[in-house]
């Protein structure tokens, strides 16, 4: 059955233009002008995907982001913005988005980001199973982290990126390795997005003051390694 995308955006043109593209590339399609509107749709009906305007008339994206983020944890969230600044797009991310795209953007670029998105995404009954490391264990059939006796909830994204860690103890990940692992070869977004979601995962995994686990190896990448 083909992917099902969630298209939010109050700008009525700009929503039947996506709607014709990602139905003419295959993807079922439904819409939502408000983010009260999208907030139930994922209530009753989670698609595979929500393509999400930052600027709405009731709410801010980000507020929809979270919303989103707290009754559905597998769910990808793609992003759209007008805003180039990376604090806002360090935002878009903090707030549970796993990508994020600059308007105006080209269809070609939007298609490519949904495909690598949906790529990574994976139904709940693959691989199930506790991975662990140290006082941390993820559980890939739920998705949750947990350190210290608390769950940590992750993104999509965070939890690839944990996950792939997890399957690699002690190996040295490079840069490139974890971009087209995690993003694909195809990703076209900023030089830190990488840099951007170990900060996140760190936050995540250290809130307690736990020592750290992720560690940077400079000017290659990052490896999960528990210092003496």
């Amino acid at each position: 059955m083909p992917a099902s995308i969630l298209v939010v955006d109050d700008d009525v043109r700009l929503l039947n233009a996506l709607r014709r593209t990602l139905a003419y590339a295959g993807y079922r399609v439904t819409t939502a002008t408000t983010g009260k509107d999208a907030l139930n749709q994922v209530r009753h009906s989670p698609p595979d995907l929500v393509i999400l305007d930052r600027m709405l008339p009731d709410m801010d994206g980000l507020e929809v982001c979270v919303g989103l983020r707290k009754n559905n944890d597998t769910i990808a969230i793609l992003m759209l913005t007008a805003r180039d600044a990376i604090l806002d797009r360090v935002q878009g991310l903090e707030g549970g988005a796993d990508d994020y795209l600059v308007k105006p953007f080209a269809q070609v670029e939007l298609l490519a980001r949904i495909k690598a998105l949906l790529r990574r995404r994976q139904p709940p009954d693959v691989q199930k199973g506790l991975l662990a490391f140290a006082d941390l264990e993820l559980d890939t059939a739920t998705r949750l982290a947990r350190r210290s006796g608390r769950d940590i909830e992750l993104s999509t994204t965070e939890y690839e990126l944990l996950a792939l860690f997890m399957r690699n103890p002690g190996i040295v990940l490079t840069r490139t390795l974890l971009l087209d692992r995690i993003w694909g070869r195809d990703f076209e977004g900023g030089p830190n997005v990488l840099e951007v979601y170990v900060v996140h995962l760190r936050t995540k995994l250290e809130q307690a003051g736990e020592p750290r686990l992720i560690q940077t190896m400079r000017g290659t990448g990052y490896v999960l390694r528990q210092l003496a």
